[in-house]
Protein backbone atom coordinates (compact mmCIF):
# COMPACT_ATOMS: atom_id res chain seq x y z
CA UNK A 1 0.00 0.00 0.00
CA UNK A 2 2.53 2.07 0.81
CA UNK A 3 4.61 1.60 -2.17
CA UNK A 4 1.93 2.41 -4.43
CA UNK A 5 1.58 5.84 -2.45
CA UNK A 6 4.81 5.84 -3.11
CA UNK A 7 4.91 5.79 -7.03
CA UNK A 8 1.48 7.41 -7.41
CA UNK A 9 3.32 10.63 -5.74
CA UNK A 10 6.44 10.10 -8.06
CA UNK A 11 4.77 10.35 -11.01
CA UNK A 12 2.66 13.28 -9.33
CA UNK A 13 6.06 15.18 -8.69
CA UNK A 14 7.08 16.59 -12.50
CA UNK A 15 3.47 17.73 -13.00
CA UNK A 16 3.61 19.47 -9.39
CA UNK A 17 4.37 22.73 -8.62
CA UNK A 18 2.67 24.96 -6.13
CA UNK A 19 -0.76 26.76 -7.10
CA UNK A 20 1.64 30.27 -6.88
CA UNK A 21 3.92 29.14 -9.20
CA UNK A 22 1.40 27.90 -11.94
CA UNK A 23 0.52 31.15 -14.11
CA UNK A 24 -2.84 32.21 -15.54
CA UNK A 25 -4.42 30.21 -18.37
CA UNK A 26 -6.19 33.76 -18.96
CA UNK A 27 -3.70 34.27 -22.19
CA UNK A 28 -5.04 30.78 -23.30
CA UNK A 29 -8.79 32.03 -22.97
CA UNK A 30 -7.72 34.81 -24.95
CA UNK A 31 -6.10 33.56 -27.96
CA UNK A 32 -7.57 32.07 -30.99
CA UNK A 33 -6.03 29.74 -33.30
CA UNK A 34 -7.17 28.17 -37.03
CA UNK A 35 -8.70 24.80 -37.54
CA UNK A 36 -7.74 22.45 -40.76
CA UNK A 37 -10.15 24.83 -42.85
CA UNK A 38 -8.48 28.26 -41.50
CA UNK A 39 -11.36 29.23 -40.18
CA UNK A 40 -10.68 31.12 -36.73
CA UNK A 41 -11.46 29.57 -32.89
CA UNK A 42 -11.87 31.72 -30.47
CA UNK A 43 -10.29 29.40 -27.61
CA UNK A 44 -12.40 31.05 -25.43
CA UNK A 45 -15.31 28.86 -26.91
CA UNK A 46 -13.10 25.69 -24.52
CA UNK A 47 -13.16 27.72 -20.72
CA UNK A 48 -15.86 25.60 -18.35
CA UNK A 49 -14.24 22.21 -19.69
CA UNK A 50 -11.28 20.09 -18.26
CA UNK A 51 -8.85 20.70 -20.83
CA UNK A 52 -5.64 19.28 -21.82
CA UNK A 53 -3.71 21.06 -24.39
CA UNK A 54 -0.71 20.12 -25.92
CA UNK A 55 1.38 22.12 -27.93
CA UNK A 56 3.41 19.99 -30.48
CA UNK A 57 4.95 20.79 -34.27
CA UNK A 58 5.06 17.34 -36.67
CA UNK A 59 9.33 18.04 -37.02
CA UNK A 60 8.83 17.21 -33.06
CA UNK A 61 9.91 13.43 -31.94
CA UNK A 62 9.10 13.57 -28.48
CA UNK A 63 5.93 15.59 -29.73
CA UNK A 64 5.09 12.05 -31.99
CA UNK A 65 5.63 9.82 -29.12
CA UNK A 66 2.77 11.13 -27.21
CA UNK A 67 0.63 11.50 -30.06
CA UNK A 68 -0.62 7.78 -29.21
CA UNK A 69 -1.37 8.33 -25.06
CA UNK A 70 -3.08 11.39 -26.40
CA UNK A 71 -5.44 9.36 -28.43
CA UNK A 72 -6.17 6.87 -26.45
CA UNK A 73 -6.56 8.92 -23.35
CA UNK A 74 -9.53 10.90 -25.35
CA UNK A 75 -11.37 8.14 -26.30
CA UNK A 76 -11.19 6.66 -22.39
CA UNK A 77 -12.19 10.48 -21.03
CA UNK A 78 -13.96 12.13 -23.26
CA UNK A 79 -17.18 10.99 -22.36
CA UNK A 80 -16.66 12.39 -18.93
CA UNK A 81 -16.05 15.88 -20.79
CA UNK A 82 -12.59 15.55 -20.77
CA UNK A 83 -10.96 17.83 -24.21
CA UNK A 84 -7.62 17.32 -25.16
CA UNK A 85 -6.70 19.85 -27.69
CA UNK A 86 -3.54 19.93 -30.16
CA UNK A 87 -1.77 23.38 -30.78
CA UNK A 88 0.04 22.68 -33.72
CA UNK A 89 2.97 25.42 -33.65
CA UNK A 90 2.78 25.86 -37.11
CA UNK A 91 1.57 28.54 -40.06
CA UNK A 92 -1.48 28.20 -41.74
CA UNK A 93 0.42 27.34 -45.02
CA UNK A 94 1.00 24.16 -42.87
CA UNK A 95 -3.01 23.23 -43.04
CA UNK A 96 -2.46 20.02 -45.38
CA UNK A 97 0.46 18.99 -44.08
CA UNK A 98 -0.85 18.92 -40.39
CA UNK A 99 -4.13 17.45 -41.24
CA UNK A 100 -2.64 14.34 -43.27
CA UNK A 101 -0.15 14.01 -40.24
CA UNK A 102 -3.04 13.86 -38.16
CA UNK A 103 -4.86 11.45 -40.42
CA UNK A 104 -1.51 9.56 -40.63
CA UNK A 105 -1.40 9.19 -36.46
CA UNK A 106 -5.50 8.48 -36.25
CA UNK A 107 -5.50 11.82 -34.03
CA UNK A 108 -9.35 12.20 -33.57
CA UNK A 109 -8.80 14.71 -30.88
CA UNK A 110 -9.35 18.57 -31.76
CA UNK A 111 -6.51 19.63 -33.52
CA UNK A 112 -5.99 23.52 -34.31
CA UNK A 113 -3.06 25.74 -35.65
CA UNK A 114 -1.42 28.40 -33.71
CA UNK A 115 0.96 29.72 -35.52
CA UNK A 116 4.93 29.87 -34.78
CA UNK A 117 5.04 33.29 -33.50
CA UNK A 118 1.22 33.28 -31.81
CA UNK A 119 2.23 29.90 -30.47
CA UNK A 120 5.58 30.81 -28.91
CA UNK A 121 4.22 33.79 -27.54
CA UNK A 122 1.45 31.38 -25.83
CA UNK A 123 3.84 29.12 -24.71
CA UNK A 124 5.93 31.53 -22.75
CA UNK A 125 2.78 33.32 -21.37
CA UNK A 126 1.55 29.71 -20.02
CA UNK A 127 4.42 29.36 -18.71
CA UNK A 128 7.20 27.47 -20.88
CA UNK A 129 9.95 30.23 -20.66
CA UNK A 130 12.36 27.92 -22.93
CA UNK A 131 9.36 27.73 -26.05
CA UNK A 132 10.36 24.22 -26.57
CA UNK A 133 7.95 21.16 -27.22
CA UNK A 134 6.51 19.35 -26.63
CA UNK A 135 4.47 21.40 -24.09
CA UNK A 136 1.13 20.63 -21.98
CA UNK A 137 -1.22 22.07 -19.75
CA UNK A 138 -4.14 21.23 -17.66
CA UNK A 139 -6.99 23.30 -16.66
CA UNK A 140 -9.57 21.97 -14.78
CA UNK A 141 -13.34 23.44 -15.37
CA UNK A 142 -12.86 26.48 -13.58
CA UNK A 143 -10.33 27.64 -15.80
CA UNK A 144 -7.43 26.92 -13.21
CA UNK A 145 -4.03 25.64 -14.66
CA UNK A 146 -3.63 22.95 -12.07
CA UNK A 147 -0.37 21.37 -14.27
CA UNK A 148 2.06 22.43 -16.57
CA UNK A 149 5.02 20.61 -18.22
CA UNK A 150 7.52 21.31 -21.25
CA UNK A 151 9.00 17.59 -22.74
CA UNK A 152 7.40 14.62 -23.65
CA UNK A 153 4.74 13.12 -21.04
CA UNK A 154 4.21 9.78 -19.87
CA UNK A 155 1.02 7.80 -20.07
CA UNK A 156 1.15 7.91 -16.09
CA UNK A 157 1.80 11.61 -16.01
CA UNK A 158 -1.06 12.04 -18.40
CA UNK A 159 -3.39 10.14 -16.26
CA UNK A 160 -2.58 11.65 -12.94
CA UNK A 161 -2.74 14.74 -14.85
CA UNK A 162 -6.58 14.08 -15.91
CA UNK A 163 -7.86 13.17 -12.78
CA UNK A 164 -6.75 16.21 -10.72
CA UNK A 165 -9.66 17.59 -13.30
CA UNK A 166 -12.21 15.64 -13.69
Amino acid sequence: MMRALLVSLALLLPLAAPAAELPSSAPLFAASAVDADNKPVALESLRGKPLVINFWARWCGPCRKEIPDLVELDAKYRGKGLVILGLAVEDADSREAVRDFAKAYDVDYRVLLAGVGKGVDLMKALGNDKAGLPFTVVIDRNGKMVAKKLGAMSRAEMEAAIKQVL
